[in-house]
């Protein structure tokens, strides 16, 4: 670049030597002679001073040290689409193995050509090209106009993150001329969007990927782009110190997916203006410092007709400390799966964490992306519905179905007790007693032992330790029935879940584990 610039530089992204800027300031800083370019780091780690220099203020920036004086022709001010393409897939003009002098046909004349089969080459790439990367490519403006549509329409699928696009409408007219895309990610492109307006905006009518994460777009400035994106499906907004500050009125009507990881400006209330999406499937609220959530709209052990399609939700690295706030994602109507890593409430006595939390939401199939099987929700709900029981007798809970109706204090903390209560029966008073710790007789199960395949085999009753694992239960009948280990197969059965029968399929979990009770029956076959 030389030094021949216009002030429409400013607001231009710029690369310095591997680093990206965006220029704030063109002009001379006296006494020093010469022309300069004042630009703010993407990383401020990088600059020297704020925009200021020996007590005059030549630009604003971010951070203190966010700012430099660069030489113009030190800045690279990147290339248009088409050239980068060809770059990065190496279809640059140069030489060819065939670039000799041939004869061709075009009409009905013959022609004197050079290097027309390489031509060819290069064209029959660049239009079969339907998926690229041009990460990093110094990708500044679309170029001539209609020459990205001529030289590959076929395109479906677009890279253009960390490059030097600084204007939305540069994106533009990149997509434009891309009929077919339906992915684009623009991801640590620092862009200006245009201004609300009675214009309508520029159309990306196949788009259904749309990644926008670190590009500083408002919310308001995204509701305004938005009605381009009528077939969006992935709405990525990581990063951009969002704050939600109006409904999404006829527009985002087709997203299933918005990430809206680490903006830390986002609180309960503004999700609430987000909830009648109405095939949102996918929320992601990482990093964003949530600690509360409480639909209005739905009462103790009621469904909220908010988010109603929204099956994953991930809130990790938040905030989160109350269990109230688990209690209300059971309003949630199709909620299946959940994310929940690296909150307060998750710290501490984490395998029992997860069992509360598998008990307080009823509807979850996957935690933490590990899958809830069968026996495992059974178990966290019967262990729930034991710990708790002593404070559900003292907030008037009782064993006749009918009278068991706790004071609201206690509902309002526990809303899915009353419906564990009729899933497996109230609580009894021996389930109740306190254990004393350490002493292994009050730890220890009294088992039927029956082998439904060999009725010539007599009933056995054997007190087991709840903690002892199945691996070790089937060292203990191996011995007994002399079978091999390898041959057995273990099953118990609940006299509170009559006609059912659950495997014990984790050898290195325990009874317990299992959920096995007093009282149990273990049915072994080999």
């Amino acid at each position: 670049m030389n030094d021949t610039l216009t002030s429409d530089v400013i607001g231009q992204r710029v690369e310095v030597n591997g680093e990206h800027a965006t220029v704030r300031f063109y002009g001379t800083v006296p006494p020093v002679a010469g022309l300069w370019l004042g630009v703010e780091w993407d990383n401020p780690e990088r600059g020297k001073h704020d925009g200021s220099h020996e007590g005059t203020r030549y630009f604003q920036c971010r951070h203190p040290t966010g700012g430099s004086f660069i030489r113009p022709h030190k800045a690279n001010f990147g290339v248009d689409f088409l050239t980068a393409l060809r770059k990065r897939y190496m279809l640059e003009d140069g030489p060819e193995e065939d670039d000799r002098e041939q004869i061709v046909t075009i009409g009905n004349r013959p022609v004197k050509t050079i290097g027309f089969n390489s031509v060819l080459k290069k064209q029959s790439q660049l239009s079969n090209l339907q998926e690229i990367s041009l990460r990093g490519c110094t990708v500044s403006c679309a170029g001539d106009k209609g020459s990205i549509a001529q030289a590959c329409p076929h395109i479906r699928d677009v890279d253009l993150s960390k490059n030097l696009l600084s204007a939305w409408d540069e994106v533009t007219d990149i997509a434009d001329q891309l009929r077919y895309l339906e992915v684009l990610n623009l991801r640590e492109n620092k862009l200006r969007f245009p201004p609300g307006s009675s214009s309508p905006p520029r159309k990306f009518s196949a788009l259904k990927v749309l990644v926008l994460s670190q590009t500083g777009v408002t919310w308001a400035e995204v509701l305004s782009c938005a009605a381009g994106w009528p077939a969006l499906q992935e709405l990525y907004l990581e990063s951009n110190d969002i704050s939600i500050s109006e409904r999404p009125v006829d527009v985002l009507q087709m997203v299933k997916l918005l990430d809206l990881s680490s903006n830390q400006l986002i609180d309960e209330n503004q999700l609430l203006l987000i909830a009648d999406l109405p095939r949102l499937e996918h929320l992601i609220l990482s990093d964003t410092g949530l600690s509360s959530l409480h639909f209005p709209d739905a009462g103790v052990g009621c469904k909220t007709s908010m988010f109603p399609s929204l099956q994953h939700l991930v809130v990790n690295d938040n905030g989160i400390s109350q269990w109230s706030f688990i209690n209300e994602l059971d309003k949630l109507q199709s909620l299946h799966s959940l994310s929940c890593l690296r909150n307060p409430l998750t710290e501490g006595n984490r395998a029992e964490t997860l069992q509360f939390i598998i008990a307080r939401v009823g509807q979850l199939r996957t935690l933490n992306r590990c899958q809830i099987l069968p026996e495992e929700r059974r178990g966290a709900e019967l262990d729930y519905r034991k710990a708790f029981g002593n404070e559900w007798k003292k907030a008037g809970g009782h064993q006749d179905p009918d009278k068991n109706w706790p004071h609201e204090e206690f509902l309002a903390a526990h809303p899915r007790y009353r419906s564990l209560c009729l899933k497996y029966g109230a609580p009894e008073d021996g389930e109740l007693k306190t254990q004393q710790a350490f002493l292994l007789r009050n730890q220890l199960l009294t088992l039927q032992i029956k082998c439904p395949h060999r009725l010539d085999q007599k009933v056995l009753e054997k007190q087991l330790p709840e903690s002892m694992t199945i691996q070790k239960v089937k060292g203990l009948l191996s011995r007994l029935l002399k079978v091999p280990v390898s041959d057995l197969l273990l099953s118990y059965e609940s006299p509170k879940m009559p006609g059912r029968e659950i495997e014990l399929e984790n050898d290195q979990q325990s009874l317990q584990f299992h959920s096995v009770e007093n009282g149990d029956c273990l049915l072994v076959r080999w």
